[in-house]
């Protein structure tokens, strides 16, 4: 029997480069005393004469409340990510990524005039539906992603509207149908 050496590998290129410049963003918010966070990590309603207004809309995603905050995301990003990164490709999961971000950014802009929202719940929950749908096939409903929606969607709509937090609760759900939705499309070929 051979002695085989370990090697590290870089498996999921766009989550972990994801993990590390939410990381990096943390950091530079710690150093800026939050500057950077009010100017590029958080959403809210401002000018749209501001081309930062527009940046936010995706960028939102990496900033993070604190280390509770960007641990519990990136727990989940991390052990679902390189599954559906390795399933659908780089490019894919950056596009849910990205489009998961404008969504929840725009929706928050529009509807919640006095929120500020950061954070990759709403990733989060694309990818949680997302890996739901990974045993799919076109004509079936895979009972997983049923007992997935009712549970997690569940839990945030009610959260949403009996629970006063500082939790963008229609981030998850958006997150969630936009899981969901490229969970159908992607598999049902």
């Amino acid at each position: 029997m051979k002695n085989r050496k370990l090697k590290i590998v870089f498996n999921s290129p766009t989550v972990l480069a994801f993990v590390f410049i939410s990381f990096a963003a943390m950091m530079i918010g710690y150093l800026t005393a939050g500057l950077t966070d009010r100017l590029l990590f958080t959403t809210y309603r401002s000018s749209l004469k501001d081309p930062f207004t527009y940046i936010r809309f995706f960028t939102h995603v990496l900033g993070h409340a604190g280390w509770e905050h960007y641990i519990g995301n990136m727990a989940y990003i991390l052990l679902l990510g390189p599954l559906l990164e390795e399933k659908y490709g780089s490019k894919k999961i950056l596009e849910i990524i990205a489009i998961t971000a404008l969504i929840t950014g725009v929706i928050n802009y529009l509807l919640f005039s006095n929120v500020a929202l950061c954070g990759a719940s709403g990733i989060v929950f694309a990818f949680i539906l997302l890996t739901s749908f990974t045993g799919f096939r076109d004509g079936e409903l895979p009972i997983t992603f049923i007992l997935v929606a009712v549970i997690f969607l569940g839990q945030q709509i009610c959260e949403g509207l009996f629970v006063k937090d500082n939790v963008s609760n229609l981030s998850h759900v958006l997150g969630g149908v936009i899981g969901a939705i490229a969970g159908y499309q992607l598999n049902k070929k």
